[in-house]
């Protein structure tokens, strides 16, 4: 590797890291020694059946649940992620499938739901307009009618792209997306997976969760694979291919495997 100037960033070193996450409820071991790279400016899928830990994971790393053991890297510091606030403090922001948006308020208001803008004792209502309006813009989210305009009349792709524009105001590094295209048709889809990739575009980390392997072939750059609580793969989306991952997310291992998950050797499944 060629060696870099003492100033010059590590272009190498991924956003965040998680070496050895354990995680247990009781008597049951959610995650076992889960290590995963998240590199700025590139989308991870996250991949596994029902039961796999990806829920676990995506609220270990969002500080909801607390890990028993491991490590958090961010930029290459180790940290510490014991609540959604420090999360949010790093850049660490999560969409989840359920979106937590207010029907009754209109796109401005939940885009600044919790964070409004004051001015002299009132709300800042022209900043939070002009500030959510270019945010919109900027992901080019061009199909909503107004920003004004309740998020109950939104349809189920423009409603994934409002909470995607609202993490994304807030300091954002690192945007988590359970399950972004679940139900929506093919044009929303295309909505989606197209910010997806505006996310990436503008150096963010994308982790998006999601069973869908149509999507995860068509925008990932890497996919990290999940069973039973364990990584069992980790790969470049170009090392991969749909039955490989298949194999990994319902046995735990493949006969197809090229590189090993997470430079260790994998124990291939009984299939």
């Amino acid at each position: 590797m060629a060696q870099r100037s003492a100033d010059a960033p590590v272009a190498a070193e991924p956003l965040l890291k998680v070496r050895g996450l354990d995680k247990h409820f009781g008597a049951v071991q959610a995650l076992t020694k889960v290590d995963l790279d998240l590199p700025a400016g590139q989308v991870t899928a996250l991949a596994g059946d029902n039961g796999a830990g990806k829920s676990v994971l995506t609220k270990c790393i969002a500080g909801i649940y607390q890990a028993d053991n491991g490590q958090f890297f961010w930029e290459g510091h180790p940290v510490q992620i014991h609540s959604p606030r420090e999360a949010a403090r790093l850049g660490i922001e999560t969409v989840y499938q359920d979106l937590a948006l207010a029907d009754n308020l209109d796109i401005v208001q939940n885009m600044f739901l919790g964070r409004e803008r004051v001015h002299n004792g009132l709300l800042d209502e022209d900043d939070m307009e002009r500030a959510a309006g270019k945010t919109l813009s900027s992901l080019r989210v061009t199909t909503v009618r107004s920003i004004r305009q309740p998020v109950a009349s939104l349809s189920g792709g423009q409603r994934q792209s409002v909470a995607v524009a609202k993490a994304v105001m807030w300091n954002l590094k690192l945007v988590m997306l359970d399950e972004p295209t679940a139900a929506l048709g093919v044009v929303q889809t295309k909505m989606v997976l197209d910010l997806v990739r505006r996310l990436r575009d503008r150096g963010l980390a994308v982790m998006m969760i999601s069973h869908n392997l149509n999507d995860v072939f068509e925008v990932a750059d890497r996919i990290a694979v999940l069973y039973l609580g364990r990584m069992v793969a980790q790969d470049r989306t170009s090392a991969m291919d749909r039955q490989r991952v298949v194999d990994y997310m319902t046995t735990g291992g493949s006969s197809r495997a090229g590189r090993p998950a997470n430079g260790e050797a994998t124990t291939d499944g009984a299939g």
